[in-house]
């Protein structure tokens, strides 16, 4: 299945990311089957909070693609992405983010995301009109990759 070899590709990049000190969350962009950006969450060390790793991706295929139109494209995270990155895929024209581990009620404790609300329920109620898909199959390696980034 593309999907999950897209996962996969987007959990390394969560891999990566931990081993550079960033928070082990990864993301790719995808067009017609051929990866054309990676991105990962290093926020906290360039201290920027808009560091996010599908915030990387989007920002790295605009440059390569000369545009801000990225439609056509479709967005893989490790995570599910939180309120800013779903709005700045909406906004660069991504329509489909497919993830591989939902957030839980100790990730928004711990400050990972913004809020407990469901992206969801905001792309419904905001119309934004991006595909949201979860795939299960990665969830308990992406979550036990965070509990050794916590140590």
């Amino acid at each position: 299945m593309e999907e999950e070899k897209y996962i996969k590709s987007a959990i390394e990049q969560a891999k990566k990311s931990a081993k550079r000190g960033g928070f082990p969350a990864g993301a790719i962009l995808v067009r017609n089957n051929k990866i054309i950006s990676k991105g990962l969450s290093l926020g906290k060390i360039r201290k920027d909070p808009t560091g996010h790793a599908e915030i990387s991706a989007i920002r790295k295929a605009c440059k390569k693609l000369r545009s801000t139109n990225l439609s056509g494209t479709i967005l893989y995270t490790s995570l599910e992405p939180c309120f800013m990155c779903l709005c700045a895929a909406k906004w660069a024209g991504v329509r489909k983010i497919v993830f591989a581990t939902r957030k839980t009620r100790e990730m928004t404790i711990k400050g990972y995301y913004e809020s407990s609300m469901d992206i969801h329920q905001i792309n419904k109620e905001c119309a934004l009109d991006v595909n949201l898909i979860y795939i299960t199959n990665f969830e308990k390696e992406v979550l036990n990759l965070i509990k050794l980034w916590e140590k």
